[in-house]
């Protein structure tokens, strides 16, 4: 990965002066090419072993670290923790080391090359297809998509997304590269974000630190905080749980440089794959200016047409198909399942209930952040399919309602088709929890993002399915949906049946929650998390209140060595892909491109605003993706501005048009069964799977104030699953 000596590219070489610097530099080993396009094929050969050699040797010092000492004594350095969950796993690490041996080959090969050449030079155009060709193959980028074959006949989606469409049976699957909606935007027009050479400009601007940005822009006193007296705090948590059935970028497997060896969990030099935060002087929290926020560069993806230019690998399925729950990787998937019976259930804890109900199976993992954050508990991360199922307690009660919910689905269908075995009720019960996902999504929760204008812009009526439509997540849709951040509250609330504050610890600063498993198994289970998250409001984004400190100075205070800024790690990761600044997202969306700070006034409808985002970034050309959205004023009825809404509604109505297997879809639920399944609703769920008998009325995203928007469960309508009953 030394993508920092990757390539100063991009000019081709006039033929002349190339054959001139050949002339004067005269034979040497690995020797130069009379013409473009010469490089000895054994050279090539070379550089590859040797890449793969520095890959091996990086991957197997993580494997051998003294992480697990270091994770069991609580001396563990900043980002080992945080990391653990963005490791990639099985099927992703193989892709994953696909394209790492690919691009440091690349790298090792621009540099034996550019002593010979005085100018700067792509190197991909100075190999022949053929050799092309071979660092493809050798790296096992060329075989990711060999050997896909689908079935004449499928009743059911794959685990990992393959053969959703037919024509290109890659589409959307897991492990793939995101789509690129626009041209990658790096400061060597390769692979080195913006902001990584000191004193190299973007546009003719200087790059400001994604930090300082944070500091002059985002921050704000949490006393100001205002309430959002429309959106429960539901309405946030659903979106982070739907975002982690759709994308997922890995961190690297590797925690040093390939080529220097330099650890980066402990140091704030900055070589692939290490992109710390500086610290901007005067820094309202961190004194030590020679200290810095560690970042590690997404992993990358290997990309088909144009190997050289980085995109990032989605390690999930693209499709909104309950991944989250079920995994987008078949061992994963089976790993999650009890097959002690032929009854199609999920595994569930065997060491604890709640309440006498299922909680989420643990996970086994070698080194457990989840136990440092209460170490007399002893209560390790759960597993789900998704790993981030632990992150924060709030989504685990999410991911575990619908765990419940597929176990209560597959006992009704044994109950309904006592002939059905295993596999089928799995399956059907699968398909019906992929179904309500889908269903609360695009009838509950994207309205209440976009507004009704919008949603009538982007999301029209559903048709039919589309197989000419792309549904992968674009790479700036893993950004732009980060406008989540500014709804959350700082604190997690925990309310009994009376819809008051309970147990010793009511209101929990949001610090320190993340990874406390413990707090979902010994204090009082999932029961009054959700009724926290249905009776307190979202907070409300505010121009001048955009994302709260609790994550912005102290994310993951607890298990780390320095509290992360949220805000400033997005930025910091929309230059980590490459991701066009503000303006160019502005074209692309069809909407006008300020470029003064008037006429950004004009947009944002504030000019202070316009003018701090101005000193920060020189023009608004620049502006860091996240940062501009989230700064728009939002649209009427919606809680995203025009381009964020842009963004979102065209993901989605991707998502949905491009995914055969879409619940309204013919042919793949019968006409009985989708009216039954449009009756479906996150309140009646909740009545379900927990011992809540009092559920919001109306949309659960918008209604908070009990008992005003409440409603007893024995007023909710239930999913009538009579016609899924076999006539014999």
């Amino acid at each position: 990965w030394a993508w920092g000596l990757v390539v100063e590219m991009k000019l081709f070489l006039a033929l002349a002066g190339l054959l001139a610097i050949l002339a004067l530099s005269g034979p040497s080993e690995g020797a130069a090419p009379a013409v473009l396009g010469e490089v000895e094929t054994s050279v090539v050969v070379t550089c590859m072993e040797e890449a793969k050699r520095l890959v091996d040797k990086a991957y197997k010092e993580r494997r051998e670290s003294s992480i697990k000492q270091r994770l069991r004594s609580g001396l563990a350095s900043p980002m080992e923790l945080l990391s653990y969950f963005k490791q990639p796993v099985a099927a992703t690490r193989t892709a994953v080391r696909a394209a790492d041996y690919l691009h440091v080959a690349l790298s090792l090969l621009e540099g034996k090359l550019r002593p010979l050449w005085s100018r700067p030079f792509n190197v991909t155009d100075v190999l022949t297809p053929a050799q092309l060709n071979l660092l493809s193959k050798s790296s096992g980028c060329a075989y990711q998509d060999v050997g896909v074959t689908c079935p004449e006949r499928d009743k059911y989606r794959t685990i990992t997304g393959q053969c959703n469409n037919r024509r290109r049976p890659t589409l959307g699957a897991s492990n793939r590269a995101f789509a690129r909606w626009l041209p990658a935007e790096y400061e060597d027009g390769v692979s080195l974000p913006y902001g990584w050479t000191p004193g190299v400009k973007r546009g003719g601007f200087p790059v400001p630190l994604a930090r300082a940005v944070s500091n002059a822009i985002v921050r704000f006193p949490t006393a100001q905080l205002t309430p959002d007296q429309d959106r429960a705090l539901l309405f946030m948590q659903w979106g982070q749980l739907i975002d982690h059935d759709l994308d997922f970028t890995p961190e690297p497997a590797a925690r040093v440089a390939f080529v220097s060896g330099l650890n980066c969990e402990i140091s704030c030099l900055q070589q692939p794959p290490c992109f710390p935060l500086k610290i901007p002087p005067n820094d309202p929290r961190i004194r030590n200016q020679r200290d810095c926020i560690p970042f590690f560069r997404s992993c990358p993806a290997c990309t088909s047409n144009n190997i050289t230019i980085r995109n990032q690998i989605n390690a999930l399925t693209s499709f909104l198909d309950a991944s989250m729950l079920y995994g987008s990787e078949d061992p994963l998937a089976r790993k999650l399942r009890n097959t002690t019976n032929q009854l199609g259930l999920m595994k569930v804890n065997e060491r604890f209930r709640d309440n006498g109900r299922a909680l989420l199976p643990f996970d086994n993992l070698h080194d457990d952040p989840c136990l440092l954050t209460n170490r007399s508990a002893r209560i390790p991360c759960f597993l789900a399919g998704d790993t981030r199922s632990s992150e924060m307690p709030e989504l685990t009660s999410m991911h575990t309602l619908f765990l419940r919910e597929h176990n209560r689905l597959a006992t009704e269908l044994k109950r309904l088709n006592p002939r059905w075995d295993g596999e089928r009720l799995y399956q059907e019960a699968r398909k019906i929890v992929g179904a309500m996902i889908q269903i609360i999504t695009y009838r509950d929760y994207l309205p209440l993002v976009l507004g009704p204008e919008a949603m009538r812009k982007y999301l029209p009526k559903y048709r039919s399915y589309n197989d000419s439509v792309d549904p992968r997540i674009a790479n700036v849709f893993t950004n732009a949906f980060r406008y989540g951040h500014t709804l959350i509250q700082p604190f997690m609330f925990r309310l009994d049946s009376q819809y008051k504050p309970t147990g010793p610890n009511p209101r929990v600063p949001l610090s320190q929650v993340f990874f406390a498993s413990w707090r979902v198994v010994l204090e009082g289970g999932i029961d009054p998390i959700l009724r926290g998250l249905m009776a307190t409001p979202a907070k409300l984004n505010r121009q001048n209140q955009i994302v709260v400190d609790e994550i912005r100075e102290r994310l993951f205070e607890q298990v780390m060595r320095i509290g992360l800024d949220l805000p400033a790690l997005n930025m910091q990761r929309s230059r980590d892909h490459g991701l066009p600044g503000y303006n160019a997202w502005r074209r692309f969306c069809g909407l006008p491109q300020p470029q003064t700070v008037g006429e950004l006034a004009t947009v944002l409808k504030n000019l202070d605003l316009a003018r701090k985002l101005m000193a920060q970034y020189g023009t608004p050309n620049n502006i860091d993706i996240w940062m501009g959205g989230v700064a728009e004023p939002l649209n009427s009825q919606g809680r995203v501005g025009p381009l964020l809404a842009c963004i979102i509604g065209t993901q989605f109505r991707q998502l949905r048009d491009g995914d055969r297997f879409w619940w309204q879809n013919r042919g793949v639920f019968s006409t009985q069964q989708q009216q039954a399944l449009a009756s479906v609703t996150l309140p009646r769920i909740i009545c379900d799977n927990t011992g809540i008998t009092t559920v919001s009325k109306n949309n659960i995203f918008m209604s908070n104030k009990f008992p005003r928007d409440f409603v007893s469960c024995s007023r909710v309508p239930k999913l009538d699953l009579a016609s899924w009953r076999e006539r014999d």
